[in-house]
């Protein structure tokens, strides 16, 4: 079986529904960026701090690459992931990509509710807060669009729910 690809914004839900379809699907599950983390020994933030977001971005190319390349896995992409073509390029072919959405104010407000993502993850614009959601949403849409194989609205249902329709949109 394929596999599937889980992308998004931040907090749109990507790592837990990743687990729960997993379950469902009798797949393993992995975040694509715990897993740049446990390989860099660093969190997100601290390889911003060192390496910039390009040094980030490089290490986010091989973990893509490396990820698409197994078999029978649902994996939670970075939010970022689509900014590169190559990342794109790597999944073409490796299965079927989901995209998770959710409105700004809803991702700012999951993001508000969760501590660990704004001390694991730095702020990309000056902005920050709702208006950088809201900038980063208008710039990567377009990408998210292009490399879907079809959306989830993620906003007004639970994990479990989120999980069962890509389930149901899947096996059919």
């Amino acid at each position: 079986m394929t596999n599937i690809f889980l992308t998004g914004y931040r907090a749109t839900g990507k790592s837990t529904v990743a687990i729960l379809i997993a379950e469902a699907l009798a797949k393993k599950a992995i975040d694509a960026d715990v897993y740049l983390e446990q390989k860099a020994g660093m969190t997100i933030a601290e390889i911003f701090a060192e390496e910039g977001e390009q040094g980030f971005r490089d290490r986010e190319t091989e973990v893509v690459k490396e990820l698409a390349r197994r078999e029978n896995m649902v994996i939670a992409l970075g939010g970022g992931a689509i900014l590169r073509k190559e990342n794109c390029e790597a999944l073409q072919g490796r299965g079927i990509t989901v995209w998770l959405t959710a409105s700004a104010e809803v991702i700012y407000e999951r993001m508000n509710i969760d501590p660990l993502t704004g001390q694991r993850r730095p702020a990309l614009t000056s902005a920050g807060g709702l208006q950088e959601i809201q900038q980063l949403l208008a710039q990567r849409a377009p990408l998210y669009f292009a490399v879907a194989d079809f959306k989830v609205d993620t906003q007004q249902l639970s994990p479990k729910d989120v999980a069962a329709e890509v389930v149901s949109r899947i096996v059919g």
